[in-house]
């Protein structure tokens, strides 16, 4: 489906099995990496890029995912730089943001709307 107010669509990233519990994963999208998140201690599902602003990595789908203060994070696996699933704000106090994307499941299918 296509909001073309927003020029935006729910494209099928994967199946609910390609995503470990409590992990995430990689998928290509329109030519963008994205990550993928199974936050399985809340039920819920999270995508933002996947590429980590501080150091240029394709890396944070490898990244630990948690919470700090209750905001659902992802920490880079190398750098350990916290990013809020939500709205893709720096938990580390750096002035880094990251793209974040409405995620959606149906029949065990995972949505991101881009």
């Amino acid at each position: 489906m296509i909001d073309t107010a927003k020029n935006t669509k729910w494209i099928k990233a994967c199946s609910t099995s390609d995503v470990p519990e409590s992990s995430g994963a990689c998928v290509l999208l329109e030519g963008e990496q994205i990550a993928i998140f199974n936050f399985t201690t809340t039920g819920k599902w999270y995508a933002t890029q996947n590429l980590c602003p501080h150091k240029m990595q394709m890396a944070l789908s490898r990244g630990m995912i948690g919470d700090l203060n209750s905001e659902p994070k992802v920490a880079c696996p190398f750098h350990k730089k916290n990013f809020s699933l939500n709205t893709g704000e720096c938990l580390s106090g750096d002035d880094y943001q990251i793209k974040t994307y409405e995620v959606k499941v149906e029949n065990d299918l995972v949505y991101v709307l881009v």
